[in-house]
């Protein structure tokens, strides 16, 4: 009788950690929690006599599965920032560094923390590169200082020190919010209008490199 309260005790764990792993919100508690399940589904499996079925749920089921999430994770939880990289000034000095400041990306990452996710800052050489970045979607967004010379090329509101540009709308819409209008103004672009700007500045301009971008 006590063996069988052992297994049912066992499998009784299973629908409860499935549960649990539904209903987490947090990405990383997630991937521990499958870990969790994927060794009670094992031990149920030993339980059962099937050894082989548990050996397979054990390697392949969990640990290979938690390998790809986590890589998953990792690779998409995160905003790519595209900012201008700063150039050495002629006395080997940085000058008007264009990267935000800590407040500024304090603010970021706290906004980004509430939604389990990281800040990754992306340098380009110049404006243009960015544009071309934020166009094939290798990056989510741009971000700009409105003294710099190359902030003449978008209609920025240059009562602030900085620019914000996304492509996703929700990541916008997350900016307004969290990020304080004293720090950075901010613009939403739809991707076609980026493609279409670029096949008008390629029309306007036929040069090899652009024919290629």
């Amino acid at each position: 009788m006590s063996d069988e309260f052992y297994v049912v005790a066992i499998a009784a764990l299973l629908p409860l950690t499935a549960l649990m792993l539904v209903l987490q919100v947090n990405p990383y508690n997630a991937l521990v929690i499958r870990g969790i399940l994927g060794a009670v589904a094992a031990l149920v499996y030993a339980l059962f006599g099937a050894a082989d079925v548990a050996l397979t749920e054990a390697l392949v089921g969990t640990m290979l599965s938690i390998t790809l999430y986590a890589v998953a994770v990792r690779s998409s939880m995160s905003m790519r920032l595209g900012v201008i990289a700063a150039e050495p000034h002629p006395d080997n000095e940085r000058h008007d560094i264009p990267y935000p400041p800590e407040p500024l990306l304090s603010a970021l990452r706290h906004m980004l923390d509430q939604h389990h996710m990281r800040l990754e800052r992306v340098a380009y050489p110049s404006l243009p590169a960015l544009r071309t970045a934020l166009r094939n979607k290798d990056i989510h967004a741009i971000c700009i200082g409105t003294e710099t010379n190359e902030s003449a090329l978008l209609q920025v509101d240059h009562t602030e020190p900085y620019h914000i540009q996304t492509r996703l709308q929700r990541l916008y819409e997350l900016m307004q919010k969290d990020i304080p209008s004293t720090m950075a103004s901010l613009s939403y672009v739809q991707p076609n209008t980026l493609e279409s700007a670029a096949i008008a500045s390629a029309d306007s301009q036929p040069s090899p490199v652009e024919g290629k971008l």
